[in-house]
């Protein structure tokens, strides 16, 4: 399938990804607990200046205000009759954004978890999550969105299950899981399980990775492991501007903009293509990963020692792959992405 994304990567090494959506909502005003998709109609400069803001500083590729788009989500807030019009909003808000560029830059559908735990350990068959990830695609299809971007899935059916969904609305993809439950998603998925699953799709993403989890560190590492299992798609990582510290009630990222270029350049070197942030990078930080891997060539794929000598140290010893290494047991699906 010929699209914007696929023809991008064929003529770059590297792709920068956006920020944070929810770190910079929040710096503009959102409140914790409401519904930032509602925001694509009632705030419609903020979410035009959040867009704008990843371009100003160099994304090639940047996510909707839609993750929590999908009928699920909308129902804690009355809004699951208005799946289609927030999503159609929040991606032409975004094609707004991104035909003013000058240059190409890809409109991304975010799309999240459903937020529901899938049969049989929960209520979510799979045909109720095709339809309600096919609802949210063909809004977000109808908005002028380049490509979705499934993020933060921690279920492999709940990923099989948007990728059928995608399908149906004649979209192209990519899909990012969060690890972060000693190297596995919090349902038990390892990098070398999800390179596998991805394998197996009867419609694969066009790029698949990882995103948000702990640290840069254990994200990278996760890097690695995808890079291990020789697959031939693009890699994805977008990785949290540091760890999270509680500060005068509220929750802020200690990495700084130096800090997340150190990241980007490292994620170019651990095998990916896609480079983004996720929970804390600001645009501020956009733009040092920009002009580091503008300005430092490409090296050699680092060990572990070089991660957390240049990020700090993994949040537990094992990622999740080693021999005898037990999964850690099932439970809810974090919170969207900060």
């Amino acid at each position: 399938m010929t699209n914007a994304l696929s023809t991008l990567l064929e003529t770059r090494d590297w792709l920068l990804a956006d920020g944070a959506t929810g770190t910079n909502l929040f710096n503009m005003g959102l409140s914790s607990g409401d519904a930032p998709e509602l925001w694509n109609v009632e705030e419609t400069d903020k979410i035009r200046a959040l867009y704008k803001g990843a371009v100003d500083a160099g994304s090639d590729i940047f996510l909707t205000n839609t993750f929590g788009g999908n009928a699920s989500r909308l129902k804690l807030h009355d809004a699951q009759n208005r799946v289609h019009e927030l999503n159609k909003a929040g991606a032409a808000l975004g094609r707004e954004v991104a035909d003013a560029a000058g240059r190409p830059v890809i409109v991304a559908g975010s799309v999240g978890p459903t937020g529901d735990i899938m049969a049989p350990m929960g209520s979510l068959t799979h045909e109720t999550a095709v339809e309600m990830f096919h609802e949210q695609a063909e809004g977000l299809k109808a908005g002028g969105a380049d490509v979705l971007w499934l993020e933060t899935i921690s279920a492999p059916e709940e990923y099989a299950a948007a990728a059928e969904a995608f399908a149906l609305a004649d979209m192209p993809w990519c899909g990012t899981m969060s690890f972060d439950t000693a190297g596995r998603t919090m349902m038990g998925v390892t990098s070398a399980n999800m390179v596998k699953m991805v394998g197996k799709l009867a419609n694969p993403p066009l790029s698949f990775g990882a995103n948000c989890g702990v640290g840069a560190s254990d994200l990278l590492r996760t890097v690695l492991g995808f890079a291990s299992q020789g697959s031939d798609l693009p890699l994805i990582a977008k990785g949290n501007a540091g760890i999270p510290k509680y500060h005068d009630g509220h929750i802020h990222y200690d990495g700084t903009p130096e800090l997340m270029a150190d990241y980007a350049c490292l994620a170019r070197d651990c095998g990916a293509t896609i480079i983004g942030g996720c929970c804390g990078t600001t645009p501020e930080h956009l733009v040092k990963m920009r002009a580091a891997l503008e300005t430092h060539p490409k090296g050699e794929r680092p060990g572990l020692d070089q991660i957390t000598a240049v990020l700090g140290g993994f949040s537990s010893a094992q990622d999740g792959t080693e021999a005898g290494a037990a999964p850690p047991p099932r439970r809810r699906r974090r919170r969207r992405p900060a």
